[in-house]
């Protein structure tokens, strides 16, 4: 397999990897702690699921961004 098409293919599986993780831990959380609903009143696993929420989204948005900013070329010099 070309150099290129294998980093662009590890890239892609990164990514993939990084979301999952992120969307698992985060419905864990979630879910099975009982944190997204609020039910009558709010209790602090609401107010900390929801802080953890963003920082997370806004950290997994910058994480993609750097990812995929750097060329491919760049990527292969690393791994």
């Amino acid at each position: 397999m070309e150099p290129e098409a294998a980093a662009f293919l590890r890239l892609i599986v990164r990514t993939l990897t990084l979301g999952f993780v992120w969307l698992a831990l985060t419905c864990t959380f979630a879910i099975k702690g009982d944190n997204a609903f609020i039910t009558g009143t709010v209790r602090p696993g609401n107010i900390l699921f929801y802080i953890w929420f963003i920082v997370s989204v806004v950290a997994l948005v910058f994480a993609f961004k750097k990812m995929w900013g750097t060329p491919l070329a760049d990527e292969n010099k690393i791994s």
